[in-house]
């Protein structure tokens, strides 16, 4: 009887799909050099339209013979395209051309996001792998360890840590770690060098089916370059005895073959009076191979290591004392080292016109070492209280996604189911007190961390005229083991989780120039491995709830405006102490706010950017006065103007600013707030780009980073809790010279 109904409703099933078909017109879009263009706009009307897909095949319903369609990105130039025989793919070749807010079409099948991403990669230069999250409107990053450590991040009313609640990737490749040493999320991305930077894709919220662990606040995924058509060498050197050698070579080039392969180098001392004796080596390559049948194999191989000296995080009364300057150090023997070595195969395999799927593997080996003293000698009067952090790990992952997009009259249904499982395996994950980075005083952690994550998806877009309802179903199991080497074999411990997160996207295209739309999701942040199997009670996956309200509007042909109120309740709050191998659970959490982006293009060659974020972000259950979220910002402004002229000058001016902020509970402490303006200029002749960029161009007097920290140096009797900082970069030049070949 089961039998027999299950083959009913696969009938039924069949004769929905076979009825969805009718007559279309299929295409290929392709650059100047032959290569597959991805997530172009073709339409034949207001409400007939469709996008290519990562091949740059793409399939349009109800056009004849004789018919026009109009062909819009924003990296090339619109084509209006005769339709011809219908039975026959068209292979269309578009034009590149400057990027121009007066090429966006507002489409439900592009998202706010999707078209902030294409404007900011194509128009914003990124100067270092440190800058590139900040293309993200509304995210602010500091740093506070000589370079080399992740930086901290900030995104709609969250101090991120390091990676709490943005999911990071890069080609697909997780760059969060769980259970890291340093932290739930550690995210680094220093493994990514700019220059080899495609494009970019974010999402703000917990709406988006395909996205796990940590996508809370957001997620964000860089895409490389797949072959580069020029080869760069590039010289950078400035101030602080800082200095960057990027090459980009081609390998390969040959009919369906290509490959290449950047390096980069970067060293310096930095501000500080103890040098950072920075330096970082990257290696990054890429071969990819096309078949006839529209399928790709590509193939990255990667590796990266770093090592710095750090001065740390120092207490404002020692600089207010006169006992160090702001570039001074209480312990300058912190620092650290970390490495990265990833492999990265991913296969596209079109199935026919209307459906593709992409399978990746990958393999990551990492390394980490990182001392610390944060409370100088109130621990231990007579060492003083530096810590290690390590870990040696390996990961490793597969991923399978299939889409789908059918086409009846005015219907479109894109169809994306997907799987994936990620294995982390954290060997000898250690904290100890040490001596002038030299000496194990005492074990406080170490063991070996084996987390599993399988995931599953399906998430299926109606798009009905001018209306489009999307809806995701999310499924995620974990299971969490740990030998704490402290207690030998009794010292394993096992436990399983599981999650089901559902997800809502809505939006109405009002008017040709205006789409409103609503999200409304579950998402998740997993708690540390040790820690919730050390503690029972511990949350193991605290679960986020999120909506979100918004326009996407185009009032003028030069202006691009995104507006949103939105909301997020955390079931709960939590802070890793990883430098005293602890979690603080916090209770549950609200936060709402309004994000306002604006793009404004007078002439094609100048360009205005603002990003405007207010938050409002409180504990719950906890006593009002003591309700503040520590350094949680509530109201940040990014904004600039990026020139580039037909004569070869290019520059920008950028200006970013985050108010003040409660650095405690009961906002007792404030961490200060700052308004910083960088520059760069540059010029272009022939081959060659002699450039400049300066940094904090009014000498500004800031902190980059900052905690309400206890500490007590070596001759207080008693502790002190106040603002510790780490200073940011004073007034700072560096010059470039690159050839293109």
């Amino acid at each position: 009887m089961i039998v027999k109904k299950i083959g009913l409703l696969l009938l039924i099933l069949n004769t929905i799909c076979n009825g969805m078909q009718s007559q279309s017109y299929t295409g290929q879009l392709v650059d100047e050099e032959n290569h597959p263009i991805s997530f172009a706009l073709i339409y034949s009307g207001e409400n007939n339209h469709t996008h290519s897909n990562e091949t740059g095949r793409f399939t349009i319903n109800e056009v004849n013979k004789g018919d026009t369609l109009y062909i819009t990105h924003l990296s090339y130039m619109t084509k209006r395209h005769i339709v011809g025989d219908i039975d026959q793919i068209a292979e269309i070749s578009l034009q590149s051309a400057n990027v121009s807010i007066d090429g966006i079409v507002i489409s439900n099948a592009k998202s706010a996001a999707d078209i902030l991403s294409e404007l900011d990669i194509n128009i914003r230069p990124v100067n270092s792998s440190q800058e590139v999250l900040t293309q993200v409107p509304g995210l602010i990053i500091g740093q506070h360890a000589g370079g080399g450590k992740a930086e901290q991040i900030f995104l709609r009313g969250f101090d991120i840590d390091h990676g709490t609640d943005i999911a990071i990737s890069v080609d697909g490749l997780p760059v969060n770690m769980v259970s890291h040493a340093h932290g739930q999320g550690y995210a680094d991305l220093h493994f990514l060098i700019p220059e080899t930077i495609r494009d970019f894709d974010f999402g703000l919220g917990p709406y988006y089916g395909q996205k796990g662990n940590f996508n809370t606040a957001g997620y964000v995924d860089f895409t490389t370059k797949k072959k580069v058509n020029e080869q760069l060498l590039k010289l950078e050197f400035g101030q602080f005895n800082s200095r960057r050698l990027l090459s980009v070579l081609n390998l390969l080039d040959k009919g369906n073959s290509s490959a290449y392969i950047a390096t980069e180098y970067l060293a310096g001392d930095g501000p500080f009076e103890s040098p950072q004796n920075f330096t970082r080596i990257n290696v990054f390559g890429k071969l990819l191979k096309s078949y006839d049948n529209n399928s790709s194999l590509e193939l990255s191989l990667s590796h990266f290591d770093s090592e710095w000296d750090a001065s740390g995080q120092i207490p404002q009364r020692a600089v207010d004392s006169g006992l160090i300057t702001r570039f001074g150090a209480i312990d300058d023997t912190e620092g650290g080292f970390t490495s990265r070595s990833n492999a990265n195969l991913n296969f596209i395999k079109p199935i026919n016109s209307k459906s593709i799927i992409k399978n990746r593997l990958y393999y990551s080996n990492y390394n980490f070492e990182l001392f610390s003293n944060f409370t100088f000698f109130l621990e231990d009067p007579e060492n003083g209280d530096q810590i290690v952090q390590r870990e040696n790990r390996n990961l490793f992952g597969f991923n399978s996604d299939y889409s789908r997009t059918d086409i009846k009259n005015n219907f479109t249904i894109n169809t994306k189911v997907g799987t994936h499982l990620r294995v982390d395996n954290s060997n000898n994950n250690q904290l100890a007190r040490t001596a002038n980075r030299t000496q194990i005083l005492e074990d406080i952690q170490n063991g070996d961390v084996m987390e599993y994550n399988w995931g599953s998806y399906v998430e299926s877009e109606l798009e009905v005229g001018l209306l489009a309802f999307s809806a995701a179903l999310r499924y995620d199991f974990f299971d969490y083991r740990y030998l704490n080497k402290l207690r030998g074999q009794e010292g394993r411990t096992q436990t399983s989780k599981n999650i089901l997160s559902p997800k809502l996207r809505l939006s109405y295209k009002a008017h040709r120039s205006l789409q409103i739309y609503a999200k409304a999701g579950k998402g998740f942040h997993t708690n540390d491995t040790r820690a919730l199997l050390n503690d029972p009670d511990l949350e193991t996956i605290p679960a986020a709830y999120g909506a979100d309200l918004g326009i996407v509007w185009k009032p003028h042909a030069t202006l691009f405006i995104n507006a949103a109120y939105w909301y997020l309740f955390l079931e709960q709050e939590f802070v890793y102490v990883g430098d005293a191998g602890i979690v603080e659970p916090s209770g549950e959490s609200l936060r709402r706010g309004y994000d306002l982006s604006l793009r404004y293009q007078p002439i094609e060659w100048i360009n205005f950017n603002a990003d405007i974020n207010y938050t409002i972000a409180r504990s719950l259950n906890t006593p009002s006065e003591e309700r503040f979220i520590p350094l949680a910002p509530d109201f940040t402004v990014k904004t600039g103007i990026t020139i580039k002229s037909p004569s070869g000058i290019s520059g920008g001016l950028d200006i970013r600013h985050i108010d003040d902020r409660p650095a405690t509970e009961e906002n007792a402490i404030v961490a200060p707030g700052y308004t910083v303006v960088d520059m760069n200029v540059s010029y272009s002749f022939s081959k060659l780009t002699l450039g400049i960029q300066i940094q904090n161009l009014l000498n500004t007097e800031w902190n980059e980073t900052q905690f309400a920290t206890e500490s007590r140096l070596a001759d207080e009797v008693d502790s002190v809790t106040e603002i510790h900082f780490t200073p940011g970069v004073p007034f700072y030049t560096r010059g470039s010279i690159s050839y293109t070949f």
